[in-house]
C-alpha cells in the first residue's frame, strides 16, 4: 500500500496561533462584563447655586470628600504633571514597571535611603481599590498581580481617570475633583499651572496637602513647595515655553482649609439633598435655582432684625424668596441661626405647618370675584354677625359698618371676609386650598368658616406658591429647587381678571412706615399680613418686582408673644428685605403683565359701590368683569320733595316756589345702628305722606325702543360674538345716564339718547333691562336665533 507523506505545517503558523491566543486574553477580559472603576468609589455631591457658586460639598458614604470628574474635564497640565512626577512610562508598561521596582528596591534596601515603592499609577490604583498593605514583599506581589488585572480589564484612559479621582490629597480629601474644589474653590479644568503641579505632588505624601500657616494665611508649606518646584524644573525641560510662568511659582500659594469649605443656605441645601435621596438621584453635580447674592441679603436682614428685636422677645424668623417668572426659589432662610440650638435653628421653618392668620383672605376675595359674589368696591357689612354657631370678631374688637371689599381686605376685617366666604359655592375656600396642593388638611367639617381666619395650617413654601399664583394671573405652578427641573405652564385655579383685581387691592395696602412711602420711583408692593391665634405666628406675604416674599416671625415650640402681630413684627422685616434688594439691584423691575382682556373699569357711587344715580355725591370707579361681577344702580341716595314751610315731605302737585328737593341716605337698619355706635349717625329719612307719589320727584321711567317688543333676531352661527344689536330707549329729561343689563349682567352705560351695542355670544332667550340714574326701569324679552 502506498503511503503519503505527512503534512507538516510551517513553524511560523505555531507562532501565529500562540500570538492570537495571547491577544485573545485581554480582548476576552475587556469584553467580559465588569463594573466600571467608578463603581468602586462612592462619591460626594457638590451643590451649586444658579451662577455656579459652591453651596456645599457633602461627604461620600465612606466619609471622604470625593468628586468623580471625567478625565477630559481635568486640566491637561494636571494630568501630565502627575505622569511626569509618578509614572512617566505609564502609557507603555503593562501595569508594572521593572525599572521602577528595581529603582525602589535599590534606594530602599541597598542605599538605605528614603523608602520608595516603585509603584506605577496602576499599582497605586490597585492598592486604593483593594486596600492592600504593600509594606511587605507579599503585599507588593499581590499589588503587582492586581495591577496586571486592571490593565487587562480596563483601558489606560480608565485607569488614569480612576487614579486621579481616588488619589489621597490630605485628611479625608480624595481625588483631584474634590481637592481642586476644596483647596482652590474651582473645578479641576480651571487650575493654573502652579495649582496643577501642587496637586500633582501631594499624593506622594498626602500629609503635605494640609496648608501651613504663614503670617496668618493658609499657604503651602516649605516641603510641599520644594517638591512642587522640582516638578516644575522637569516640566520646563519638557515645555521650555512655560519658563515665563516662573514668577508665579515664587508667589505664596494659598490652600483653603477644609474648615472653610462653603456651608451656604443650609436649610435649602438639606431640602435639596433630602428630595434627591427620595428620588434616587445619584448625580454628583447639582445646580439649584438659588441666587447666593440674594441668599446673603436675606440672611443679613433676618439676622440684624432678630438682633434688634430681642428686647421684644423676637428670637427667631424665617423667610423665602421665589422668582415668579420660573418659580425658582432664589433664597431661603429656615431660621434665624442654623447653629443656634436654643431656637432649634436646624429646623427648616419654611417647611413647618403653621396657622396662616389672615394671609389667606386675598384668595377668598379672588374666589368671590370669579363666582360673581362681589367686585373690589362692593360695600360689605362690618357689623356683629353670627354664622350659625360661629360668631367671629375683628382683631381689634371694633366694627366699621359699611366698608368696600378693598378696604376690608387692606384693613384685614374678619366679618366681611367670613361673609364673602359663606357665599362661595364651587369651589369654596377649603376645596380651593385642596386643589392648590395644601398638604395634610383635615376634613372640611373640622375647619368650618374658621378656615377663613387661619383655622388651618400651611407651610411658608405653600403660601409662597399661592401668592406666586396671584402674581402669575391665576396659574398655580410648582416651586423649583433645581435648575434642571422643567418649567411648567401650571394649572389655572383663578381667572386672570380675579387675580389682577386682588393684586390691585393688595397694592393699595399702605406700608407700616408710610412716612417714607409714596415715592414714584419705588416698585409697587402687593402685600398682606397675618396673625395666628394666641399670637403664635406673625406673617407677611406679598410680591414686588419679579419676586414673591414670605416672612414669618415666631417660635418653633409654638409659644406665643403679644409682639407677634403681623403688621408690627413681620411687616417691618418684609419691607427691610424688599428695600435692601431694590437698593442692591437698581435694575429690579416688575415683569410686563398686560391687563386681562375681559376686564373693564366702570363708574360707581363710592358710598354704595353700585352704579351712580343722579344724586350720588361722590363718584369713583372700579374694576369689573362683564357678565360676571354683580352690580346695580345705587339707591342709597334718594331725593325727597320737601314742603319749605313745614319741612316735611310734600304731596303732589308740587309748587316750585313752596317745595325743594333734599337728598337722604337710605341705609339698612343694622348699618345705621353701627354708624350711630361709631359716633357718625346718619340723618334719618322722613316718613313719606300717605298721598300717592308723595315726596317723590316727578318723572317717567325709560321706555325701550330697540329691540322691538316681541322681536326675534337671527344671526349666522359664524357671526356670533361679532354681529351687534343696538339697544336704545327714550328717557325722561331728568335722566342723564342709562344703564343696560342682559339677564342681570351689566353691559355698560350710555348717555340719554345714545345707543349701546351688544354682540350676543350665544343663541337663546334673554331679558333686556334698562335703568336710568334715578332708579326707574323698563325691561323686554329678546329672542336670538341662528341661521346657517
Amino acid at each position: 500500500m502506498k503511503s503519503f507523506p505527512r503534512l507538516r505545517l510551517p513553524r511560523w503558523h505555531n507562532v501565529l496561533v500562540a500570538l492570537l491566543l495571547l491577544a485573545a486574553i485581554p480582548v476576552t477580559c475587556r469584553l467580559w462584563p465588569h463594573d466600571p472603576l467608578r463603581a468602586w468609589f462612592p462619591s460626594s455631591t457638590a451643590v451649586y447655586d444658579a451662577d455656579g457658586h459652591l453651596l456645599r460639598l457633602t461627604l461620600a458614604s465612606d466619609d471622604r470628600y470625593r468628586l468623580w470628574v471625567p478625565l477630559e474635564d481635568i486640566s491637561p497640565a494636571m494630568v501630565e504633571g502627575v505622569l511626569l512626577h509618578e509614572d512617566r512610562w505609564f502609557r507603555w508598561h503593562p501595569g508594572v514597571s521593572a525599572w521602577g521596582l528595581f529603582r525602589g528596591a535599590w534606594m530602599t534596601y541597598v542605599r538605605a535611603g528614603n523608602r520608595q515603592g516603585g509603584s506605577t499609577v496602576t499599582m497605586q490604583l490597585a492598592r486604593l481599590i483593594w486596600h492592600l498593605d504593600t509594606r511587605h514583599p507579599r503585599g507588593k506581589l499581590v499589588q503587582m498581580a492586581r495591577a496586571v488585572q486592571l490593565e487587562l480589564f480596563y483601558s489606560k484612559h480608565d485607569i488614569l481617570e480612576a487614579y486621579l479621582n481616588a488619589a489621597p490629597y490630605g485628611r479625608n480629601v480624595e481625588g483631584v475633583g474634590a481637592a481642586s474644589l476644596a483647596y482652590f474653590g474651582k473645578a479641576p479644568a480651571r487650575l493654573s499651572l502652579p495649582e496643577a503641579l501642587t496637586l500633582a505632588v501631594i499624593p506622594q505624601d498626602p500629609a503635605r496637602g494640609l496648608p501651613g500657616n504663614v503670617n496668618g494665611s493658609a499657604v503651602i508649606d516649605t516641603a510641599l513647595k520644594t517638591s512642587r518646584d522640582r516638578l516644575f524644573a522637569r516640566w520646563i525641560a519638557k515645555h521650555p515655553d512655560d519658563a515665563t510662568a516662573r514668577p508665579l511659582f515664587d508667589l505664596p500659594l494659598r490652600l483653603r482649609p477644609l474648615s472653610r469649605l462653603p456651608f451656604e443656605a443650609p436649610h435649602f441645601v438639606e431640602q435639596v439633598l433630602a428630595e434627591r435621596r427620595l428620588d434616587g438621584d445619584d448625580e454628583m453635580r447639582v445646580v439649584t435655582t438659588l441666587d447666593l447674592g440674594l441668599q446673603h441679603s436675606l440672611e443679613r436682614q433676618v439676622r440684624q432684625y432678630v438682633e434688634r428685636g430681642a428686647e421684644r422677645g423676637i428670637r427667631n424668623a424665617a423667610a423665602i424668596l421665589v422668582d415668579t417668572r420660573d418659580m425658582g426659589i432664589k433664597a431661603m432662610v429656615g431660621s434665624a441661626g442654623y447653629s443656634d440650638a436654643s431656637i432649634q435653628g436646624q429646623v427648616n421653618g419654611t417647611l413647618a405647618k403653621r396657622s396662616p392668620g389672615s394671609t389667606l383672605k386675598p384668595f377668598i376675595y379672588a374666589l368671590g370675584f370669579d363666582q360673581g359674589v362681589l367686585h373690589p368696591e362692593t360695600v360689605l357689612r362690618d357689623v356683629p354677625s353670627a354664622f350659625g354657631p360661629y360668631t367671629p370678631e375683628n382683631f381689634d374688637g371694633h366694627f366699621l359698618g359699611p366698608v368696600t371689599a378693598t378696604q376690608a381686605l387692606v384693613r384685614s376685617r374678619n366679618i366681611p371676609a367670613v361673609q364673602v366666604a359663606a357665599k362661595l359655592a364651587s369651589p369654596n375656600l377649603y376645596q380651593f386650598l385642596r386643589d392648590a396642593g395644601i398638604s395634610r388638611m383635615a376634613s372640611e367639617r373640622h375647619y368650618g368658616l374658621a378656615l377663613v381666619l387661619g383655622g388651618g395650617e400651611v407651610t411658608m413654601q405653600e403660601l409662597a406658591s399661592l401668592y406666586a399664583m396671584l402674581a402669575n394671573r391665576g396659574e398655580l405652578r410648582p416651586l423649583r429647587l433645581l435648575a434642571s427641573t422643567p418649567k411648567t405652564r401650571g394649572t389655572r385655579l383663578l381667572s386672570e381678571e380675579a387675580s389682577f383685581m386682588v393684586m390691585d387691592m393688595l397694592r393699595q395696602n399702605p406700608r407700616p412706615d408710610d412716612a417714607v412711602a409714596g415715592q414714584p420711583s419705588r416698585l409697587p408692593v402687593y402685600w398682606k399680613t397675618g396673625t395666628s391665634w394666641s399670637f403664635r405666628d406673625a406673617w407677611t406675604a406679598g410680591s414686588f418686582g419679579p419676586y414673591v416674599l414670605v416672612v414669618w416671625i415666631g417660635n418653633f415650640d409654638g409659644s406665643g408673644n403679644p409682639a407677634f402681630v403681623g403688621v408690627d413684627a413681620a411687616a417691618p422685616l418684609f419691607f427691610r428685605i424688599a428695600d435692601a434688594l431694590r437698593a442692591e439691584r437698581p435694575g429690579l423691575a416688575e415683569p410686563i403683565r398686560r391687563n386681562p382682556p375681559n376686564l373693564r373699569r366702570v363708574p360707581i357711587c363710592l358710598a354704595s359701590g353700585d352704579l351712580p344715580n343722579a344724586w350720588c355725591p361722590q363718584v369713583g370707579s372700579t374694576w369689573f368683569i362683564p357678565g360676571k361681577s354683580p352690580i346695580r344702580v345705587s339707591n342709597v341716595h334718594r331725593p325727597v320733595v320737601v314742603d319749605t314751610a313745614t319741612g316735611k315731605p310734600a304731596c303732589p302737585p308740587y309748587e316750585p316756589g313752596r317745595t325743594r328737593v333734599e337728598v337722604y341716605e337710605y341705609w339698612p337698619s343694622d348699618l345705621a345702628r353701627v354708624f350711630a355706635q361709631a359716633g357718625m349717625p346718619r340723618r334719618a329719612p322722613p316718613p313719606l305722606p300717605d298721598c300717592q307719589g308723595g315726596g317723590q320727584p316727578a318723572g317717567d321711567p325709560p321706555q325701550i325702543t330697540s329691540p322691538l317688543k316681541g322681536s326675534s333676531y337671527r344671526i349666522r352661527m359664524s357671526r356670533l360674538g361679532d354681529e351687534r344689536i343696538a339697544f336704545t330707549a327714550t328717557a325722561d329729561a331728568s335722566s342723564r345716564m342709562l344703564y343696560w343689563f342682559v339677564d342681570d349682567a351689566y353691559l355698560g352705560s350710555a348717555s340719554n339718547g345714545q345707543p349701546l351695542m351688544w354682540a350676543p355670544e350665544r343663541t337663546g332667550r334673554f331679558l333686556v333691562r334698562v335703568v336710568d340714574d334715578q332708579g326707574r326701569t323698563d325691561s323686554r324679552a329678546l329672542d336670538v336665533g341662528a341661521v346657517e
